[in-house]
This record gives structure tokens, C-alpha cells and sequence, in this order.
């Protein structure tokens, strides 16, 4: 017979209340009382059947025990043990939703809200499955003082003696609505609690009649799976991959591939109709799959949702309810929904250009002034974190911007070429400046549709800045250095000047690194490109001393900038992160059961990405959206990045491969970590290749550990199917690459898996969290340019000549468009309160995985960190590092691990999750 106890009065062989969570795992160093948010929390008590059978619940009877099937359990000793369920409800709540929970309650009270069915690892020779008993929820909570977000039911199970340990938990949810379900941990057994983590949305069964499956935290790779689980490990994986049909549900957990085809809304404009991403015309990854419906004008186009209404991502990849609070109250959501409009109506009568830079200066101390109207309509949405204070003055709200750091310290700083050069080392964009190899410089695109391939930059051109030393000296030595986006931007430049309101050009800078240390621009060149009348349409600047050259150096190192700026959003951040990553989700969620060690080791560095992407494939990147508003690129803008896809290869993106690629770091046995910087004062590569090295260890350790056979890698059926789908269907445009790594040692699992970790977290935030810090003070880092520079025989030449300044600052965006992106900057830079770094272990997840050495790894990870920070905290003081420290200049703290909530410009996430 399944009996349940009351809770208040359980005596158990665990200390405390039966209720109090133990610490963990008998005192191991470094792992902590469990704590929810909050630090501490009252307990809530499930008050559960009659008082009668208070002291029952540890000793052993002789009754008739039944399994779930009604057969008798074999062997009359049975023990009595419990589960402890613990569910979050809302932190605020609705009027209706606080009844809806009295309801639930009573229905928890009569048993006919929740069950729960134990698994033992162990197989019943009857069923030739696991080992089974079944019980349910009862009881009714008394209304705690305080988190009454956090509740605790508890159930009695009788097990029989030989019921084995526990594997798996099968939780059916009778209510009328979904639950979250934070973990299930067993008392009773005579290894002390086991906990069964969990921290997802368990569904309906109104929504889906099947029971959520889950398991303990113990690793098993699937050779190794306890027979009472493998029925169970399969059907789990066959749960969440789908059948590839029909419109995804909210409640559902499926992960499918699908290409980018909803950039587009041709059936609300024809002018929003976007071309399909991925395929052989247009390769890129693939994203997960909503099943939406097709266009009416389009079949091969998915119609969209538009805000704000969600789009699909799986159940439990949606934000929580923090992050979620972050963004509706002025995140994203809130941003593109309430604030852009409003600046929108605000300057629209006037998009006029800067007229001069106290213009930009009155943002930072003046504000952008809304009307009443518009005040009223942003309410009390109006939460924009550091980036604007909100002040009410006479009837009126102000949206001030917080000042950029680029400015912060030296507001002139962006005017000085050794600041234009340092941010390719040091700024928000420094994975793209790579070794000037050979000269002339040539391009690999078709001469004959893009005119003769060699740079008009010539040797004599560039020794006039060498102070007398020669080009093949200065290659030789390893001191001169390229920024080049003319193979990847020319195609597209035709059409992106077609575009009202946008002009640019292809551009290449090269630059001298002195025997001083100091890395200079010395030659720009800007393409547009050939036409009938001119087959070389081919621009060089030097730096000049009289005030016109001058000038027109300015102008032309903006036009760079607004190419960093772009190809840095869509290629280096979009790309070769966001949208990167969201493959390796979903394939690690179809192939790796939640009980594989390397889904475990994954798990920290795939939240909320899934949800970030989807939403900017709603708000950002899509047809119309604000990047395509903002930047150079347009309309053009993920064509462009469709386009940098066909260059890209999962064995360049691990940081050491790049900076080799980039000719920025040599091989060198003799040197710590192997790898020598050709500029030693190259903070992102030199703080990066810390943060790596860390990353690699603790991977290397951590799979050294599980797979201990010489061939167990090559024998893991679901890390080996995991692999092929990343390859085959996740990436299927470069399916046939030579190029991917192979899979068949512990040294090749563990390279693919710190390359992936290292682009969630390191390489994520380096290119990231800095984009209001620098991008956030227009000049310094325009989006897009309005103008082409002046030429001697251009209308506008006298203008430029008469008023420089007007012509710099009417090349810029205007005060919409810098607003525009200045508001999405700041947001895109904010870190959530929710926030989970790199090195951290979040409380609520502090029982994911039940294994003494794996946590000692995972401290001793923890603890090199922290080092690491304090290494970066020293460089930022070393005055010999003057491109992290001296007058006026920022330190580099992007790839500090650890950090606050907001705009802080330092910190490591686990994962990309904005």
C-alpha cells in the first residue's frame, strides 16, 4: 500500500527538518548550504494525509506491498522513504493567478494534482523495465510570511527492501496549467538525499498525456547506463526531437532545424521580403524550428509573429521570470516597443544631422525631451538601466544617456590616431586586424567584375611613414598590419549606396607597429565599385598636416569605423556567436541525454540563448528591424552575413587557431600556454588566451574523467550522433567541409568542447558587453555613413571646404538613428541581475551533477579564474601596457570573469544570453 505521511513531524536518519535542505554531499569543500535567491528562505510545510502515522516514516513493516502494475512486489520488507518537491511560482502575481494557486493548492490537498512515480535502476523481472512505485501530492500549504514563491510539497513512498536505488522520476501534472518544478531530492535511502534536478516547466497533461522523465544527478555515459534507465534515456531523447510537421506549441520542449526563412514580411510589404538564409545559394546554420505557416505571398517564407507576441522556443529555453521582468520593463521588448517609437515621434519632424558636437553632449547632459503624450504612453515601462536617469521636469520626462567610457576619461580621445588604432587591439571589434603577409595587397574577388585585384596602396606610398625603413623590412619584422573589408564589402557596396540615406565605400587600413610599441594608421583605402567610365574607383588618404588632408583623414577613418561597425554586428557577433551557437543547442538537446556528462558540462552555456535569438530575428535583424535601420548594410544586412558564412570553419573559431589564422600569434614551445603574440600589448588576445587556457583545463580534466577506455569516445553512440548532427544538419551547407575536426579520441572531444564553451562565454562577451562603452559616442564608432567624402571635383566640395565640421558631422547618423542605436547599444550591454558567470555556481543549480572529483574540478576551475581576474586587474595598472593603461585610457576589462548587473563592460556569462 502507498501511504503519505505528514511532513512536520518527520524523523529521518538525515539531520534537521525533514524539509531543511542538507548541505551538500557531507561538507566537500567548496560547495555551499543551498540557498534560493535569496540567501536564506522560510520553509513551506506540506501538511500531507492524517496525524496518525507520525513516526512511521523510517521504520520497516511487513505489509503487502504493490508495484504501479498491481502486481505483488517480491519480498515482504519495505521501507518508507519520501520525496521533497519543490515548485516556483511567480514572483508577482495577478489577483487571478494568487486564486488560481488556492485552487491548485486544495486540488495538491486531495491528491489529484501531481504524480509521482519512483524508477529504480534496477530491472523488475515482470515488466522488464525499471523498478516502479507510484504515489501523489497531498496536502494543502499555510500561507508563509515570506518567498512564497518557493514551495515544498512532500509524498511518502513504501518500497520494498530490494527496490534498488533510485534513477528517474516520472512527474504527471494534473492541473489545468503548467508548473515549475525546481528539483526533487529522496530521503530515506541509506546513501543520504538524492537529488533529482530538475528547473523546467512541467506541462499539462491537458497540453501532452506523457509524464516528464527525470533523472538523478549521476553522469552515465549511455554504455554505462544502469539497466532500470536505458528504456527511459531513449524515450527522453525521442521526446523533445519531433516529427519536423506541424506549428510548435508554447508548451512544448521540441528542437528542430529549420533555415532563416522569417527575416522577411512580404505580406505586409513587398519591400520587407527578405531572401531564405541556408542553402546552397545562401548557406548558414540553421535555427531552431517554429512550424509557422507559410507566407500568402511567399511559400517558401514562414509568416512571423510579430511583438509582442512571442516566438517559439522551447519550453524551458524561454527567459526566466528576472530576466524576463528585465527585459519587459525596459529591455528589449520594452525598448523596441515603447521607447525607439517615442524617440521616433520625438525627432521625426526634425531627423536632422548633428550641427555640431554639443549636440552630442547635450544627450549625455541634457537629454532627449519627451512630450506629455509620449510620457504618459511610456509609463512605468520606462526602466532603462544605466544607460538614461529618468528626471521629470515641468510636465516633461528627460532620457539622458550615461556617458560612454570612450569618452568618459578623455573626450577627445576618438580624435587621435593611436586611440583609432588601439580599438582594433583593445576595443569592442579586435578579432579582425590580423599580419600584412605580402605586398602588393591583392584582392581575391573576380577582376572582371570588380576591376583589377591589386591595392592602389603602393610601397613607395607606404615608406613614406616608415621613417626610412622598407616595406620588406617592415613584413619581415612583423610591423606592418591590415584591417581589410574589401573582399567581404564591395559586392554588396553598389546596392548598399542605393539605399536612401547611406553611403560606403570598401575599405582597407594599414598600420606600423613602432619599435616603441605604439601601432599607428598610416594608409587607408576606400573602393567603390568600377563603373563603365573608371575601372578603378580606388581612394588612398594618409594622415596630413594641413587642415584640409586633415579633414579628410578624419572622414576617411570614420568610413572604417562604420565598416568595423557593421561586420562586427553581423559577422564577428550575429554570426560567429549568436547564431553559431544555436546548432550545437539544439543537437546537444536531441543526441545527449540529460544524464550525459557532456550535456552536463554544456548545460550552464546554453541558456537563454535560444531565446535572445529568437528574439532578434523579431526585433533586430529581421526586415525593417533596427539593425537594418542603423547600419550600412540595410536591407542587405544578413545577406552580408550570409555571405561571411561561406568563409567560416569551426576549427578557427577556437581563439588560439584565429590568432594564428590572423598571423597575431606564432607557435612557441618556450612560452607558458605555447603561443607567442606578435603585439605582446594585445589585450583582448592576451586576457583571452588566460580565460581559454582555463576553459581548456577544466575540459580536459572533466572528460579525462569520464571517459577512461582508450576507444569509449569512439564508442559513445550519443556523442558520436551529436557530432555527425552538428555537422550533417545544424551546419548542412558545409556538410562536406574537409576542414571539421574529427571525433574519435578524449584530446578531440575535449578541443571541440573548449572551442564551444570558449565562443558562449569568452569570445561572446570580448565582442559584446562593449558596445555601449565604445559604440555609444557616435563619432567614435558611427553605424553607417551618410555621405561619400568630398572630391576636389564634387558640388560639395566647397561646402566641406567652408564648413569641415558641418560636412564630419552630417556624414554621421542622424539624431534618430544614433538614438535608435545608442538605445539598443546600452541594451544589448546590460547584464541581467540573473546573470550567471563563468566559474559560478548558481545555488539552484548546485546539485547538477553527483560526483566528489568532478566538483573539486569545477573549485579548483572556480579558483583559477579568480586569478585570472587579479592578473588582469595588474596588466590594467602595468604603465608599460599603454593600450590598457595610461592618461585617459580605459582599462581592458571585457574578460574580467565576474561582474554586476548593468552596464559595466566587464564580465564573463556562461552563455549568450543577450
Amino acid at each position: 500500500m502507498l501511504t503519505l505521511k505528514p511532513l512536520p513531524s518527520f524523523k529521518s536518519n538525515f539531520s534537521g527538518s525533514a524539509l531543511r535542505r542538507p548541505s551538500r554531499l557531507n561538507g566537500v569543500p567548496g560547495l555551499v548550504q543551498f540557498s534560493w535567491t535569496i540567501r536564506t528562505r522560510h520553509l513551506v510545510r506540506a501538511v500531507i494525509s492524517d496525524d496518525k502515522a507520525l513516526e512511521s516514516a523510517k521504520k520497516s513493516s511487513s505489509v503487502e506491498q504493490k508495484n504501479v502494475d498491481g502486481s505483488l512486489a517480491s519480498g515482504s520488507s519495505v521501507k518508507e522513504v519520501r520525496a521533497v518537491v519543490t515548485i516556483r511560482k511567480k514572483i508577482k502575481e495577478k489577483i487571478t493567478e494568487k486564486i488560481e494557486n488556492q485552487w491548485e493548492l486544495f486540488i495538491n490537498g486531495i491528491g489529484q494534482g501531481i504524480l509521482i512515480q519512483l524508477i529504480s535502476e534496477e530491472i523488475d523481472p515482470v515488466t522488464n523495465s525499471g523498478k516502479s512505485v507510484e504515489t501523489s501530492v497531498r496536502g494543502w500549504l499555510p500561507k508563509p510570511s515570506e518567498h512564497s514563491h518557493i514551495l515544498e510539497y512532500a509524498a511518502d513512498f513504501t518500497i520494498p527492501s530490494d527496490f534498488g536505488k533510485p534513477g528517474a522520476v516520472l512527474i504527471t501534472n494534473l492541473h489545468g496549467k503548467e508548473f515549475h518544478l525546481l528539483e526533487i531530492v529522496i530521503h530515506g535511502f541509506e546513501e543520504g538525499p538524492i537529488f533529482f534536478p530538475a528547473n523546467t516547466w512541467i506541462h499539462s497533461r491537458n497540453d501532452n498525456p506523457e509524464s516528464r522523465i527525470l533523472f538523478r544527478n549521476q553522469a552515465h555515459l549511455p554504455s554505462q547506463t544502469p539497466p532500470g534507465l536505458k528504456d527511459l534515456r531513449r524515450e527522453d531523447l525521442l521526446s523533445v526531437r519531433g516529427n519536423g510537421k506541424c506549428e510548435r506549441k508554447a508548451h512544448d520542449r521540441i528542437y528542430d532545424y529549420d533555415v532563416y526563412n522569417d527575416l522577411g514580411n512580404p505580406d505586409k510589404d513587398e519591400d520587407l521580403a527578405r531572401p531564405v538564409l541556408g542553402g546552397e545559394e545562401r548557406p548558414y546554420p540553421r535555427r531552431c524550428r517554429s512550424g509557422r505557416p507559410p507566407t500568402k505571398t511567399d511559400p517558401l517564407c514562414e509568416s512571423r509573429i510579430e511583438k509582442p507576441h512571442p516566438v517559439y522556443v522551447p519550453r524551458d529555453e524561454a527567459f526566466e521570470e528576472i530576466k524576463q521582468n528585465t527585459f519587459s520593463a525596459g529591455r528589449l521588448k520594452a525598448l523596441l516597443h515603447n521607447l525607439v517609437p517615442s524617440i521616433a515621434a520625438t525627432l521625426s519632424s526634425s531627423d536632422i544631422p548633428f550641427t555640431c558636437f554639443s549636440d552630442i553632449d547635450k544627450l549625455y547632459s541634457d537629454g532627449v525631451i519627451l512630450k506629455d503624450d509620449e510620457q504618459r504612453e511610456l509609463g512605468n515601462n520606462l526602466f532603462i538601466g544605466n544607460m538614461m536617469k529618468q528626471v521629470l521636469s515641468v510636465g516633461q520626462k528627460l532620457l539622458k544617456y550615461e556617458i560612454p567610457a570612450i569618452i568618459r576619461r578623455d573626450r577627445f580621445a576618438w580624435l587621435r590616431d593611436n586611440e583609432f588604432a588601439r580599438q582594433t587591439l583593445a576595443g569592442v571589434n579586435p578579432v579582425n586586424i590580423e599580419i600584412l603577409k605580402e605586398f602588393p595587397i591583392l584582392s581575391k574577388l573576380d577582376p572582371a567584375i570588380y576591376g583589377p585585384p591589386e591595392s592602389t596602396i603602393t610601397k613607395e606610398l607606404i615608406e613614406q611613414e616608415l621613417h626610412g625603413m622598407s616595406v620588406d623590412k617592415a613584413i619581415e619584422e612583423k610591423r606592418l598590419f591590415i584591417l581589410d573589408f574589401h573582399d567581404m564589402l564591395l559586392p554588396f557596396i553598389r546596392r548598399m549606396n542605393n539605399l536612401p540615406g547611406k553611403k560606403a565605400y570598401a575599405s582597407r587600413t594599414v598600420f606600423f607597429y613602432s619599435k616603441t610599441g605604439m601601432l599607428t594608421p598610416i594608409a587607408i583605402e576606400l573602393s567603390l565599385p568600377p563603373t563603365p567610365s573608371s575601372s578603378r574607383n580606388k581612394y588612398v588618404y594618409t594622415y596630413g598636416h594641413d587642415a584640409t588632408t586633415h579633414w579628410i583623414w578624419k572622414l576617411a577613418k570614420a568610413h572604417v569605423c562604420s565598416n568595423d561597425a557593421g561586420v562586427h554586428q553581423l559577422v564577428n557577433h550575429w554570426l560567429r556567436t549568436h547564431a553559431c551557437m544555436e546548432p550545437y543547442i539544439i543537437a546537444t538537446h536531441r543526441q545527449l541525454s540529460s544524464m550525459h556528462p557532456i550535456y552536463k558540462l554544456l548545460h550552464p552555456h546554453m541558456r537563454y540563448t535560444l531565446e535572445i535569438n529568437a528574439l532578434a530575428r523579431q526585433s533586430l535583424v529581421n526586415g525593417g528591424g533596427i539593425i537594418e535601420a542603423c547600419f550600412s548594410p540595410g536591407k542587405y544586412a544578413m545577406e552580408l552575413s550570409s555571405a561571411a558564412y561561406e568563409s567560416w570553419r569551426f576549427d578557427m573559431e577556437a581563439l588560439p587557431a584565429d590568432l594564428i589564422r590572423r598571423g597575431m600569434a606564432v607557435e612557441d614551445p618556450s612560452v607558458p600556454g605555447g603561443l607567442k603574440l606578435v603585439i605582446e600589448d594585445y589585450p583582448y588576445a592576451a586576457d583571452g588566451l588566460l580565460i581559454w587556457s582555463a576553459i581548456k583545463e577544466w575540459v580536459e580534466s572533466y572528460v579525462e574523467h569520464f571517459y577512461t577506455e582508450l576507444n569509449s569516445v569512439t564508442s559513445d553512440v550519443e556523442i558520436q550522433a551529436w557530432w555527425d548532427e552538428i555537422k550533417n544538419r545544424g551546419n548542412y551547407d558545409k556538410r562536406n567541409e574537409p576542414w571539421w575536426p574529427k571525433l574519435a579520441t578524449k584530446e578531440d572531444l575535449s578541443s571541440i568542447l573548449t572551442t564551444m564553451i570558449w565562443i558562449a562565454s569568452g569570445q561572446h562577451a570580448a565582442i559584446n558587453f562593449g558596445q555601449y562603452p565604445f559604440g555609444g559616442y557616435v563619432p567614435n564608432r558611427p553605424t553607417l555613413m551618410r555621405k561619400l567624402i568630398p572630391q576636389e571635383t564634387d558640388p560639395d566640395f566647397e561646402k566641406f571646404i567652408h564648413n569641415p565640421q558641418h560636412t564630419f558631422l552630417s556624414s554621421l547618423p542622424t539624431k534618430l538613428q544614433a538614438t535608435k542605436v545608442m538605445a539598443v547599444q546600452d541594451t544589448l550591454s546590460t547584464h541581467s541581475p540573473d546573470e550567471e558567470y563563468l566559474g559560478q555556481m548558481n545555488q539552484l543549480h548546485s546539485s547538477w551533477i553527483n560526483d566528489h572529483e568532478v566538483l573539486k574540478m569545477f573549485e579548483k576551475f572556480s579558483a583559477k579564474l579568480g586569478e585570472i581576474e587579479e592578473t588582469i586587474n595588474k596588466r590594467n595598472k602595468d604603465i608599460r601596457l599603454k593600450n590598457r593603461s595610461g592618461a585617459g585610457i580605459p582599462p581592458y576589462e571585457l574578460l574580467l570573469p565576474s561582474s554586476g548587473p548593468g552596464v559595466t563592460g566587464r564580465g564573463i556569462p556562461n552563455s549568450i544570453s543577450i
